[in-house]
């Protein structure tokens, strides 16, 4: 018979083993959540290694992902496609296995983990997407909807602020499916954290409305069992299992102390650990019956099957529901997405709305939501001003969530709303907006980049872009954040100067699939610009001529936003002074650097004078003007007062951009 010992030591082994070979890694924490990994994983983990995206899997976050030898092991022990020769390649490139996991790289990593603290925010995404899925589609006789979240996490995670703002979340949603695991270990790299962590951690959850379950013995394997257990046998809030547990545990020199959290144990201490657990293999061997004893594959199988049937009938008895859900569930658009969606753009240009851009947005998410079931939006406290919510939105609070919402009001937790986003799209089911001033997405931008870096597709809700602000002053009104945004790889930064590119944006941004979309939009009313019917087909581009000369122009100038306003005016003022120019309106570089070199040729001639004019810093306009062009724009912090007058005294204006026209051409 195998013993629990074993099971935890195969993982032990694996670790230190990859580790070592690598020269470099964390062997602490897999170590010391060894035990715990075999009462989550060996007893009640619900997956089928063979098939890593069965919707009804249980979904399981490392959130301390630097212990990402501990996931690693688990995968290949249990059956998932990742051989030993993985482990043996541990960080190394273009291995299965990097130092940290990654979403989309390794089969069965659900999210992609490192920055302390995001883990458990997806793993609340996970658990509330469960819950309100379940609501919309489950009905009697028919659960095809019922897995947990499980989550391990360590102190490094619970000192991040994310932590707070999410873990509170959790508790006032009642996410009953989601379970948590604290490796309390005492150790960080700096040393024992009694020194910098004073918290109650059990009294702060049990604050925040979490069923907490306090002083297990992480090496306990029953003990642990019996937590989870009785974890899952209630159903009105969200569980933390405190796991008190020693870092590198079985290490007989360097257990208990910082030396073994991210540094290998070294060959002798290897040796050491194998002589002190009684490990006579050499190094990454495992014992057959202690693989079989892993092995997850013959019941994964069987509960997949299991949920197969249980979906066949519900098929047979609701075709509809199960139509839908299996969409939603492969991420794709209704049949007549495309033709209803270009209807409602017909309209908007009809319209032809002298509007704020945040006003376009929601009215964009109006004409959208019907045809999009699996929108489920919010905002982070700023719903009256982000304009995010739409008419027939239902709050996901209280009853609601029992009845299957899809407004989620964040409250003020920036970083926790992305980090929940990432939960839901990773999951699987909806396309998640949230929406906050430009200025706060510094509090998010972490998990806006991990959004970027994973390939997944939310889109950000980013209203009052600009010194537009106005009286809220320099503190609310950025200047160098949509420039860093747009330096973010993979991350679609639109600024559009209407209703009509405002509503090409959403349409863009809806239909990325592996792409995540920030909107840039105003506070103030912009006037709606004249297209001809090819001039809207471009603006899918990126970037586009928005207004032409007759014959060659003399400077070419590229705007976005509030500032295409003042490049068209500046180009009257500039005709009646003998300069014949182009405007282009570039609201996407990224989309428009995805054209071929022809089109990008034809919008943006090569040899003739270039002006950029946007409300922020100018630096990142020289890629398109080049040091002989020329940039309107701000290289410092805005000033209060009346918006008007602040682009006035900045400097941002029509005149200004004459100017900067007559300067280059003169060159």
């Amino acid at each position: 018979m195998v013993t629990q010992a074993a099971l935890a030591n195969a993982i032990r082994v694996l670790a230190m083993d990859s580790i070592q070979a690598a020269n470099s890694g964390h062997p602490g924490a897999p170590m010391g959540m060894a035990e715990m990994a075999v009462a989550l994983w060996n007893r009640h983990l619900k997956h089928n290694p063979a098939d890593p995206k069965w919707p009804n899997r249980d979904r399981f976050v490392l959130s301390n992902g630097h212990g990402s030898m501990l996931l690693y092991a688990l995968l290949h022990l249990t059956g998932y496609a990742l051989p030993l020769d993985q482990l043996k390649n541990f960080r190394q490139l273009h291995s299965k296995t990097p130092g940290h996991p990654e979403y989309g790289h390794t089969p069965g990593v659900e999210t992609t983990t490192g920055p302390l603290g995001q883990g458990i925010g997806n793993a609340i995404g996970f658990a509330l997407a469960e819950k309100l899925l379940a609501a919309e589609f489950n009905r009697d006789g028919f659960a095809v909807v019922d897995h947990a979240s499980y989550t391990f996490l360590g102190d490094g995670c619970m000192m991040e602020g994310i932590s707070h703002e999410v873990c509170s979340l959790a508790g006032t949603w009642k996410l009953a499916k989601l379970i948590a695991f604290y490796d309390d270990n005492g150790i960080s790299i700096d040393g024992h954290v009694d020194g910098w962590l004073t918290d109650d951690t059990p009294k702060r959850f049990e604050a925040y409305g979490w069923n907490v379950i306090r002083a297990v013995d992480g090496h306990d394997v029953e003990a642990v069992d019996r937590a989870i257990r009785a974890a899952k046998s209630q159903n009105d809030k969200p569980t933390l299992i405190c796991c008190k547990t020693i870092i590198g545990k079985g290490s007989p020199n360097k257990a208990g102390g910082h030396d073994v959290h991210g540094s290998p144990l070294g060959k002798d201490e290897v040796a050491a650990t194998r002589a002190a657990l009684g490990i006579t293999e050499g190094a990454f061997e495992i014992p057959e019956a202690v693989r079989s004893a892993w092995n997850a594959l013959a019941t994964g199988a069987k509960q997949q099957a299991e949920w197969e049937a249980l979906f066949a009938a519900y098929r047979q008895a609701h075709p509809a529901l199960a139509a839908e859900f299996e969409r939603r569930m492969q991420g794709g658009l209704h049949a007549d997405y495309a033709e209803k969606s270009a209807e409602a753009l017909l309209a908007v240009v009809t319209k032809a709305e002298v509007i704020a851009t945040r006003k376009a947005s929601q009215n964009a998410i109006q004409a959208l939501a019907p045809l999009l079931p699996e929108f489920i939006g919010g905002s982070a406290d700023l719903a009256p001003s982000n304009l995010t919510q739409w008419k027939g939105c239902r709050d996901v609070n209280g009853q609601a969530m029992n009845e299957g919402g899809n407004y989620i009001h964040y409250g003020v937790r920036e970083f926790g709303m992305a980090a929940v986003m990432n939960g839901l799209v990773l999951h699987g089911g909806f396309r998640p907006f949230g929406g906050t001033f430009l200025m706060f997405s510094e509090y998010a931008r972490n998990a806006i980049r991990m959004a970027a870096l994973m390939r997944i597709n939310p889109i950000y809700v980013f209203t009052h872009d600009s010194i537009g602000v106005g009286e809220d002053g320099p503190t609310h009104q950025p200047v160098e954040q949509i420039a860093t945004l747009r330096m973010v790889p993979n991350l679609d930064v639109w600024r559009p100067c209407d209703s009509v590119e405002t509503f090409v944006a959403w349409q863009i941004a809806v239909e990325h699939k592996t792409t995540p979309t920030a909107l840039m939009l105003t506070r103030q009313n912009l006037p709606h610009q004249p297209r001809e019917a090819e001039q809207i087909k471009a603006i899918r581009r990126g970037g586009y001529v928005l207004k032409d000369c007759v014959g060659t122009p003399a400077a070419v100038i590229i705007a976005t936003g509030s500032e295409v306003a003042l490049a068209i005016s500046a180009q009257q003022s500039l005709l009646k002074k003998g300069f014949a120019v182009r405007v282009v309106s570039l609201p996407s570089s990224f989309v428009f650097e995805q054209q071929d070199q022809a089109y990008r040729d034809s919008v943006l001639p090569r040899g003739i004078p270039r002006v950029a004019v946007e409300a922020g810093v100018t630096g990142y306009w020289r890629q398109y003007v080049g040091l002989e062009g020329a940039v309107v724009g701000i290289d410092r912090f805005g000033e209060c007062g009346p918006a008007a007058q602040v682009f006035e005294f900045l400097g941002v204006t029509a005149s200004k951009v004459v100017e900067a026209v007559e300067g280059v051409v003169a060159k």
